[in-house]
């Protein structure tokens, strides 16, 4: 049965149509007959109980230099709609929480993916603070003889933003660093919130795991191996996808995990894991699907749209 589907999401047409998640998911779900709305998240508005949004029916294509077409913009009441893909890109701010508490308000029959409400209480760098025996000793502070105390017990540690995203401002601090003083002022003077500061996995340099949980099971991953002379593995950051098995370790991670986050409504999740260590569990945007697909593994936006028609006919 075809589904209208709104996509909450940053330009369209600023995609990197090769490696984003959304545009797979966009693509799948055009392939299966489903009608595509796009919007942007600052075009949410409440009243009165109703949510709508300033959006365009869109339909897309899987070229680079001309991947979508738009008609004109049009108020849409979102209870309309089947799907709404809550998919902009951190940061996760006062804006992007405030999206989350607009599209809470829709009926119960508008299916949101990520659940809005979860999103909202499961922040990366947090939420899997709720997994302490599957992660690096990690701190979560501002206080400076809190982390001195802890970078006294864990030697080499990475500091980087609670709330940061695409591995900016992630630095490699030494147990004996002087350039410590001028890093923590600096980010004490950036960030009103902690930040985290985390033991050094040397092994990063062996690749930083991507999976992906699809409801709750892992389905796919790829290993991102980071550019000479950097820690840090993302692709946005010059790091190479690199096709990859699960180890043990690995699925036991995601069979500890993968209950929770389906019960919590977020059907779309990547993991992070360095050497056997779950760091973050990325639920807001999570990238990886397209560059799966392309080192040899599964089409996970297929399994995506599988998930969430079943999450629809359980509704009836």
């Amino acid at each position: 049965m075809p589904l209208a589907v709104a996509v909450q999401m940053d330009p369209i047409e600023s995609l990197n149509v090769a490696g984003d998640t959304t545009f797979a998911l966009m693509l799948e779900a055009q392939a299966r007959g489903h009608r595509l709305f796009y919007y942007r998240p600052e075009s949410l508005s409440l009243r009165e109980g109703v949510v709508t949004a300033s959006a365009r029916e869109v339909e897309v294509r899987d070229a680079p230099d001309d991947h979508f077409s738009q008609k004109a913009a049009r108020t849409l009441d979102l209870s309309d709609v089947d799907v709404v893909l809550l998919r902009q890109d951190p940061p996760f701010d006062l804006a992007y929480i405030t999206t989350t508490h607009l599209l809470e308000a829709l009926p119960p029959h508008v299916l949101v993916v990520n659940d809005p409400a979860s999103v909202r209480d499961a922040p990366e760098k947090l939420f899997v603070m709720k997994f302490p025996e599957l992660m690096p000793k990690t701190l979560i502070s501002r206080d400076r003889k809190a982390i001195e105390a802890f970078r006294d017990a864990h030697g080499e540690v990475v500091m980087k933003p609670l709330f940061g995203h695409g591995g900016a401002a992630v630095f490699k601090v030494a147990p004996k660093d002087p350039n410590f003083g001028s890093l923590y002022d600096l980010f004490a003077a950036t960030f009103r919130e902690p930040w985290v500061t985390q033991q050094f996995l040397p092994a990063v340099s062996r690749g930083d795991k991507r999976i992906i949980l699809i409801d709750g099971l892992a389905l796919g991953a790829v290993n991102r191996v980071p550019a000479e002379n950097d820690i840090r593995s993302n692709m946005v950051r010059g790091g190479a996808a690199l096709a990859t098995e699960l180890t043990g370790r690995e699925r036991e991670i995601c069979a500890t995990i993968g209950p929770e986050l389906k019960s919590r409504g977020l059907v779309i999740v990547g993991i992070d894991v360095i050497d056997g260590f779950l760091t973050e569990i990325n639920v807001t945007s999570p990238t990886g699907v397209r560059a799966i697909r392309r080192v040899g593994g599964p089409d996970l936006a297929v399994a995506a749209w599988d998930a969430i028609e079943a999450r629809l006919r359980a509704r009836g």
